[in-house]
């Protein structure tokens, strides 16, 4: 399955304990990944100012880093959402082709789908995959 996940729940798995570090660790291997320059970006920065750590320091950042297609996604023809951020998360599940759109993001939770790709909470995201492999 095709997955972009979004920054918050990359960064939630990387440094704390639950549900994302359990997606992070033992669902995301399972999947093919995609993401963009921008949002590995967006991600060191966060761990970085929200966090305090260095990313060369995150053993899981380099995982997911040597895992994901990077991909170079074209901006929307207009916006979708109020955050620009989240335009690059939606750009990029676009141009990779994606299924799911994986982030706890609320501006992009209500929009449920864009073209054709699947939102999902990370807690919508464990259901889906655990129905998925008991089909």
């Amino acid at each position: 399955m095709k997955l972009v996940v979004d920054t918050n729940v990359l960064s939630s798995g990387l440094v704390a304990e639950g549900l994302c570090r359990d997606i992070v660790k033992r669902r995301l291997p399972a999947c093919e990944l995609f993401t963009s320059r921008a949002l590995l970006d967006e991600l060191a920065e966060k761990l970085r100012e929200k966090f305090g750590l260095d990313p060369g320091n995150v053993p899981l950042l380099q995982i997911y880093e040597d895992g994901a297609t990077v991909v170079n996604p074209k901006p929307l023809d207009k916006p979708v959402c109020r955050d620009r951020d989240d335009g690059e998360v939606l750009a990029t599940a676009v141009t990779a082709q994606a299924e799911i759109i994986l982030t706890g993001d609320n501006d992009l939770l209500v929009l449920k789908e864009f073209q054709g790709i699947k939102i999902l909470s990370p807690r919508q995201f464990v259901e889906w995959m655990d129905q998925a492999s008991s089909s």
